[in-house]
């Protein structure tokens, strides 16, 4: 299912929740029926997608009551509420969400009434039995609507199919959809300094700063904008007062006071003005001489009673740093204090006769205990309608942060730790499972997906063509070593050629340059093979000389031995067995001796002419010139042979 529609459903839930709380407006029902909606997409889609409509349901209905919108915390409460037990389960037994019915109304009616005590009264509750008595009538009603939303919402979580449901668990996420084991292997994964962790502070601690500077800024906006209401307010008051008093009989009114008829008029004038506003604390006129306040007027209060006209009054410890101006007769600012008089804004205005000169100064202190008030409940509302932003920006940044950084990232390390190189299928298969993750974030985590699965896939590459070179190098090798052996092997009789001799002598030459070589040359020329040949033909010719090689190899060793011509073979030996060199001639005329008194046929004896020659050191500079004796020994055997057959 696509976004869209998805989207369209959390559209639904909002509808749902508007269209439960219009109609209980319009038919004035004791209930709201404004949760419904979220109830239903906050055990359908999460804490992101429940949050988000309970929000906007509260945001929406501000246009029509503003002080709605302090209550969108309630609704917010409860979509974490249900996505938090709908995770459990219990949306999925009908039992248990009858449970959650007393549950949800204890959250929203306590909620709701401590809401509107904070924001109604000046303390937390009017009075302990007040409250009680106020949640008691509350609570049949708030159980009422919560059972309709619940119910409602279970109804329709029942009627959802089960593909939406899945689409809206996997909403937001930038990649394919993972396993329920590779999801709890990904989810899993915790570390105190994960990235996850250092995000989530990160978040959390820009939106309370943001939060805070906002609601600090409203606040100290808040608190001048009332400041300088109230000094409006005081200067108009300030200024009536002014307008009854004559410039020209200040004296006379301290002079006087209220003997004089004048004097009683203009007081109880003064007492009209006082008593119309009950945040006039004090209202007096003085004039300012350099040893004090000359009383001109001073009216009594509740708790006081105000100095006689002409009573000197020493200067309040708030005028001290204006004293030269007030003597001067020039304004000064308003002044605010906290003394035992109370939270007072005290203003004084300067009263000028018709030469410009100063005669008296008319003071109100006007109390400034509403105005804290006022900011109190400003911070309450303040911080209801923050806490819910707070909580709205802070689960939508989540989301967003979990799905679009920390899964992917997530997967791509589980990947990456377990990419197996055992074999070719198995490598095969990994990058696959990687290329099938079609990370889809449009930023650096695609980018680096990206760049990882390019490298995988150009790894398995490289492996494969290193495999393939790998096998080429071992079949050219098995056939350079077959070729090679080929070239060191006789033809006919299997064993060492001439070419292989050569490369023996070679090494010998090399181990004699050293002062390292003890070896013997064993040379052995086969006699009659050309009367083999002539007599019963080459193919019983080659059966004779096979038949010899095999005696000479069963004495010497196979290894030992080369054929170097026609009917000539070489026998090399090292070592220990140098010693042994007469009896391995003296053994190779027994064995031939055997061999031809138990062969009837001629091709099947074997005779032949041996000469050897032991390497003497300090004597023989080369492999040839012991081969030389050897030869030159065979021969004069072979000389021997012939005579004694004559």
């Amino acid at each position: 299912m696509s976004g869209e529609k998805i989207i369209l459903i959390c559209i639904a839930g909002l509808v749902l929740n508007l269209g439960g709380w219009a109609a209980t407006k319009i038919f004035d029902l004791p209930m709201y029926f404004d949760t419904g909606g979220t109830i239903f997409i906050s055990a359908l889609g999460g804490y992101a997608a429940g949050i988000t409509v309970g929000f906007f349901t509260n945001f929406l209905k501000a246009f029509v009551e503003p002080q709605q919108m302090y209550f969108c915390s309630i609704n917010i409460f409860v979509a974490i509420f249900t996505a938090f037990f709908a995770k459990k389960g219990y949306f999925n037994d009908v039992g248990k969400v009858i449970l959650l019915i007393p549950a949800i109304t204890f959250l929203t009616g306590t909620s709701a009434l401590l809401m509107e005590n904070f924001l109604n009264s000046a303390s937390v509750f009017e009075s302990v039995s007040g409250f009680r008595l106020s949640y008691t009538e509350n609570f049949y009603n708030e159980f009422l609507d919560k059972a309709f939303s619940v119910l409602l919402a279970f109804i329709l979580l029942k009627l959802t199919p089960p593909q939406i449901k899945k689409d809206f668990r996997l909403f937001g996420q930038r990649q394919a959809p993972l396993t329920d084991e590779m999801k709890r292997v990904v989810n899993n994964q915790k570390n105190l300094s994960s990235l996850r962790t250092k995000l989530l502070l990160i978040l959390i601690m820009s939106s309370f700063l943001v939060s805070f500077s906002i609601a600090l800024i409203s606040y100290l906006l808040f608190k001048d904008s009332a400041i300088d209401d109230r000094i409006k307010t005081v200067d108009g008051i300030v200024a009536v007062v002014l307008n009854d008093i004559n410039p020209y009989h200040v004296d006379d009114y301290i002079k006087f006071g209220r003997a004089s008829e004048e004097y009683k008029n203009i007081e109880e004038n003064f007492y009209a003005i006082k008593n119309s506003n009950t945040y006039i604390k004090y209202l007096y006129v003085y004039k300012i001489e350099a040893d004090g306040c000359r009383v001109v007027f001073d009216l009594d209060t509740a708790t006081f009673d105000g100095d006689k006209a002409g009573s000197l009054v020493e200067f309040d410890k708030s005028l001290e740093s204006y004293k030269d101006d007030l003597i001067a007769g020039r304004p000064i600012p308003p002044i605010i204090s906290d003394d035992e008089y109370g939270y007072l804004l005290t203003l004084y205005k300067p009263l000028y006769d018709i030469n410009g000169k100063c005669v008296c100064y008319a003071a109100v202190d006007y109390s400034m205990d509403i105005l804290s008030e006022y900011i109190r409940n400003f911070i309450i509302k303040l911080i209801a309608l923050f806490l819910g932003c707070f909580i709205f920006i802070s689960a939508v940044s989540l989301a967003f942060v979990e799905n679009n950084i920390i899964l992917p990232i997530n997967t791509l390390a589980y990947y990456a730790w377990n990419f197996s190189f055992n074999s070719v299928s198995v490598r095969r298969k990994n990058t696959e499972r990687i290329k099938n993750l079609k990370i889809r974030t449009g930023d650096e985590i695609e980018n680096l997906y990206s760049a990882l699965l390019r490298t995988t896939e150009n790894i398995l590459k490289y492996l494969e063509t290193l495999q393939r070179a790998r096998t080429q190098i071992t079949d050219m090798m098995a056939k350079v070593f077959e070729m090679d052996a080929i070239a060191h092997k006789d033809s006919l009789t299997g064993i060492k050629n001439k070419t292989a001799y050569v490369e023996a002598t070679a090494l010998l030459d090399d181990k004699i340059s050293v002062g390292n070589a003890e070896f013997f040359i064993a040379m052995i020329d086969v006699n009659f093979l050309k009367r083999v040949n002539d007599t019963y033909g080459h193919e019983r010719g080659n059966e004779y000389l096979i038949n010899a090689c095999k005696l000479i190899c069963s004495v010497f060793g196979e290894e030992h031995v080369y054929r170097v011509g026609g009917d000539e073979f070489v026998v090399i030996i090292e070592g220990e067995r140098v010693s042994l060199c007469k009896y391995f001639v003296k053994q190779l005329q027994a064995e031939m001796d055997r061999k031809n008194l138990n062969s009837s046929e001629p091709w099947e004896k074997v005779s032949a002419a041996i000469g050897t020659a032991i390497y003497q050191t300090g004597v023989d500079k080369s492999a040839d010139e012991v081969f030389k004796r050897a030869d030159k020994e065979m021969y004069a055997n072979k000389l021997a042979m012939k005579a004694a057959r004559t």
